[in-house]
């Protein structure tokens, strides 16, 4: 059984920073991929950044050039580093991995951006 554990949400100003971590518990595996999502009130969940067991990102155009994702040193943890944050940033944020016929999803880390 995994189990994805969020942390580093909270309440940040229009502008600042945030750091969110995923950490898996369980059985450790090989990842295909993981990544980060998030779900907005009344939006659909959407995909915000992944990266691949080889290391290949990918951003939504929403977070291009402010938000980085990257591994840990230990196996399968991966960072969302969030700069410049806006107020439509403001969403539940949700970790995610994927394996060849699972995918498995964090509980979710509150993300709230004040103007």
């Amino acid at each position: 059984q995994v189990q994805l554990v969020e942390s580093g949400g909270g309440l940040v100003q229009a502008g600042g920073s945030l750091r969110l971590s995923c950490v898996p518990s369980g059985i450790v595996v090989n990842f295909n991929s993981m990544g980060w999502y998030r779900q907005a009130p009344g939006k659909q969940r959407e995909l915000v950044a992944a990266i691949s067991l080889g290391g290949y990102t990918d951003y939504a155009d929403s977070v291009e050039g402010r938000f980085i994702i990257s591994k840990g040193n230990t196996k399968n943890t991966i960072y969302l580093q969030m700069n410049s944050l806006k107020p439509e940033d403001t969403a539940v944020y949700f970790c995610n991995a994927k394996l060849v016929r699972t995918t498995y999803w964090g509980q979710g880390t509150q993300v709230t951006v004040s103007s």
